[in-house]
């Protein structure tokens, strides 16, 4: 089920060695496997985030007229140098 607007839900899971592993490396007899693999998910969901907000913004720079004419004027003035 996993997390609903509030509610938390029971997932199960079949890990392989590898998976069990970098669990085992996560919890660092700090955590519980729980925590571990909660704290696993948020991790991984914040980084995607990240990589979808700098591809927005790379599309964003790509789009402007000022920008690409800006790469050109300095791609031509490296390639003079």
């Amino acid at each position: 089920m996993g997390l609903i607007r509030g509610r938390v839900g029971l997932l199960s899971v079949r890990l392989d060695e590898e998976a069990l592993a970098a669990l085992d490396t996560i919890a660092a007899g700090r955590l519980t496997r729980s925590e571990a693999i909660r704290t696993a998910l948020l991790e991984a969901a914040l980084a995607r985030r990240g990589t979808i907000d700098l591809d927005a913004e790379i599309q964003d720079v790509a789009a402007d007229a000022r920008d690409r004419a800006a790469k050109a004027e300095i791609s031509e003035f490296l390639r003079a140098a």
